[in-house]
């Protein structure tokens, strides 16, 4: 399941400017209250989320008057109007009070070839022209802080319920096993809902301890006693399951799912978190920190209700990022009244990724024979829309393998000729 060097260009997974900068201070002096509101929505991106980040008025002069006898930050962000020699020298003053080790961006108002060339040499880590996209400062810091030789991160898609009982363990089981069989892209998928969670029955597995065991001790969780707690359901597919009991109490600190999805996304290059209907701190953290999220629901009155609420706290805390998938399950339940597709659509303001058909003996039927719904009715129309969001979640299609695939298979017949 590792992830090797020379997989890493053609590896499905996290964009390298899409890993985690690591817990660091941000001290930002703007001049332009456009400056100072771009960097305060990049300060509350998910990516920033363990680095501190402190933003305030004053520009360049500002900065230079504050570190006088201070210890600078690890990185320092400051806007200048100043431009050519001025800047230059303002700059100079400005390495009079930075300590070695802090890292520099300057923001500007003129596009100066060498303007930009002067800061360089005198060791500022960037140069940003001005009005300054927040997504473009995430990626620049981003840049700064990673290991050129660090490994690849896995993707994280997370699954969440609009209520119980939508069906979100069943599709978020069924996309993984498609992006897995399908795509051929080696997949995770993390059963986070301890006293009921249903992975193992649905792909015909004996329950354990895995999870559990994970969120216990997340500081052992190394590749060694991860790959221990994982189930290997495939070439391409492992599981880590819920211990699915009641009789037990879980007490388990919020940090510890983190650490998990964290040691988890380090091996593989896509993991599917299947998330209980709860709102909890980690839930929430859970979901704000994933790269891509799906909401399920059905077409009533509670699910409209509470999928709106989520949707709209998931855009709002995530504005440098898509917004959330909605699927749109069971629908045509036969003498059930059912709130519009349209309607529904309107209401959250999200039109839906995928709306599935009430078909109980389809899914009951792969369920009793420990199926995926893909495996059960391959030709369906359900099999198709799954198929097509999980073609969405990964940005890849089943049909891209296929041909990559039968063209090795081509020249590896024609080497044996």
């Amino acid at each position: 399941m590792q992830m090797t060097k020379a997989d890493q260009e053609s590896a499905f997974g996290a964009a390298p400017h899409e890993r985690p900068v690591p817990r660091i201070s941000i001290h930002a002096f703007c001049e332009f209250p456009d400056t100072g509101a771009a960097l305060q929505r990049a300060a509350a991106d998910r990516r920033l989320a363990k680095a501190h980040t402190t933003v305030q008025l004053g520009g360049l002069q500002g900065a230079i008057d504050h570190y006088h006898g201070q210890v600078t930050p690890n990185l320092l962000i400051v806007e200048t109007r100043l431009q050519g020699q001025t800047a230059l020298d303002e700059i100079d003053r400005l390495a009079e009070v930075c300590d070695p080790s802090t890292k520099v961006i300057i923001i500007g108002r003129v596009n100066d070839v060498e303007l930009y060339r002067g800061l360089i040499r005198r060791g500022a880590s960037e140069y940003l022209v001005a009005p300054v996209n927040p997504l473009h400062l995430i990626e620049v810091i981003s840049g700064l802080y990673l290991d050129p030789d660090a490994e690849p991160i896995g993707r994280i898609i997370s699954f969440v319920g609009a209520r119980g009982g939508v069906g979100s363990s069943t599709i978020a089981h069924n996309i993984g096993w498609c992006i897995a069989e399908t795509m051929q892209i080696d997949t995770t998928i993390v059963d986070f809902d301890l006293p009921f969670g249903t992975t193992g029955l649905d792909f015909n597995e004996e329950v354990g301890q895995g999870v559990a065991d994970a969120l216990t001790a997340p500081e052992r969780l190394d590749e060694v006693l991860l790959d221990r707690l994982l189930v290997k359901s495939g070439e391409h597919l492992s599981l880590l399951l819920s211990p699915a009991v009641i009789d037990r109490e879980y007490e388990v600190d919020a940090s510890a799912f983190e650490s998990v999805i964290d040691a988890v996304r380090r091996t593989t290059p896509c993991v599917i978190v299947d998330l209980p209907h709860l709102w909890t701190p980690w839930v929430k953290q859970t979901l704000l920190a994933s790269d891509d999220i799906v909401v399920v629901a059905t077409p009533d009155l509670a699910s409209l209700r509470t999928a709106k609420g989520l949707i709209d706290i998931l855009k709002q805390s995530r504005a440098n990022d898509a917004p959330p998938r909605l699927v749109l399950n069971q629908v045509g339940v036969a003498k059930r009244p059912e709130i519009p597709t349209k309607d529904f659509s309107e209401a959250i303001d999200l039109p839906p990724s995928l709306i599935l058909p009430f078909d109980p003996q389809l899914y009951g039927t792969a369920a009793n024979n420990g199926q995926m719904v893909l495996q059960a009715q391959p030709r369906s129309s359900t099999a198709e829309g799954l198929r097509r969001l999980a073609e969405l979640v990964t940005g890849r299609t089943a049909a891209a393998v296929e041909q990559k695939a039968a063209l090795f298979s081509l020249f590896k017949g024609k080497k044996r000729a």
